[in-house]
């Protein structure tokens, strides 16, 4: 199975694919969608659409991990104007016909270094190791990604072996 973990941001989205095997996740692509951050709204938006529609489509996952939106009471500004990027996001997993899981960044962080409140380089850390990879990937919204990935697919790997 094919996993692709989007990290919504107006300036960097970083995004990681990784693919489930039975000899263990392989990393397949990480980076960022650069967005330039002094344009307009609205081309900002642009700048995210079609080169993540193009992403979706060159990657064909089969299971997208979006971070949902974290809103503390002091930057609620910033919460809805990442509000933008992810509905481009969201439309365009849509548009692409794939299946969606949006997970809170608390958990994902959790799941992959076993706090919840793991700071980036912990992150980095953990996701180079659980790909094993020679060194923590950069920058830290392509690990962020990579991370979403990997807590989606486990996630669903503990769906598929619960008897329901």
């Amino acid at each position: 199975m094919r996993v692709l973990g989007i990290d919504p941001g107006l300036q960097r989205t970083g995004y990681g694919c990784i693919e489930a095997t039975p000899g263990g996740d392989v990393l397949i692509e990480a980076g960022v969608l650069s967005i330039p951050s002094k344009a307009p709204m609205p081309q900002r938006l642009a700048a995210l659409d079609g080169p993540l529609r193009t992403l979706i489509a060159d990657l064909r996952p089969e299971l997208v991990i979006v971070e949902s939106v974290f809103a503390h009471r002091i930057r609620g500004h910033t919460a809805m104007l990442m509000g933008h990027a992810r509905g481009v996001i969201l439309l365009a997993i849509a548009n692409a016909g794939c299946k969606m899981i949006e997970l809170a960044p608390a958990e994902v962080k959790k799941a992959v270094t076993g706090s919840g409140r793991a700071d980036k380089t912990q992150v980095q850390q953990a996701v180079a190791a659980q790909l094993e990879l020679a060194s923590p990937p950069e920058p830290s919204d392509a690990a962020d990604a990579l991370a979403l990935a990997l807590c989606g697919l486990r996630r669903l790997n503990d769906e598929v072996a619960e008897p329901r």
